[in-house]
């Protein structure tokens, strides 16, 4: 997932985020928290209030720091929330097979966090059923990319 620390929409859903983490991850599932905004837009997503953050929300997963950006834009990560999953099935390679939402929950919108739409494919994934096509992108804050060098 790629998440940051200033965004609206991720501390909405952090703590669940984190109790999806800690159940799913005793059923098997691999979790990675990225970073990728720009600390020279946004120095309170940097490394240091990154560790602070994972600390105090006791994240059971890593949340690292993608400085170059690369990564997001190797995923074409769009904005905080964003959701990925992958599956593998013996010595095939990884295969996305969900990039969308983690439900249908926002900070003014009333609906209770349920998890429901990552959830759902997570369920799929661990009991080899297949998961639906149709997934709702995420809405949140967009990725701060660096600043456009003069040259």
């Amino acid at each position: 997932m790629f998440i940051c620390n200033h965004c609206p929409f991720v501390k909405h859903l952090k703590k669940d985020i984190v109790k999806l983490a800690n159940f799913y991850t005793k059923k098997g599932l691999a979790v990675v928290a990225i970073s990728s905004n720009s600390v020279t837009t946004h120095p309170q997503d940097g490394p240091q209030y990154m560790a602070e953050e994972a600390k105090l929300f006791n994240y059971p997963f890593p949340y690292l720091f993608d400085e170059s950006q690369a990564v997001a834009r190797d995923f074409e990560a769009v904005c905080t929330p964003e959701f990925f999953l992958f599956k593998k099935d013996g010595r095939r390679p990884f295969e996305l097979v969900y990039h969308g939402q983690f439900d249908d929950s926002r900070p003014s919108n009333n609906l209770p966090v349920t998890g429901r739409d990552i959830c759902f494919a997570i369920e799929c994934v661990l009991s080899g059923q297949p998961i639906s096509s149709v997934q709702k992108p995420s809405v949140g804050c967009s990725i701060k990319w660096h600043p456009e060098k003069n040259q």
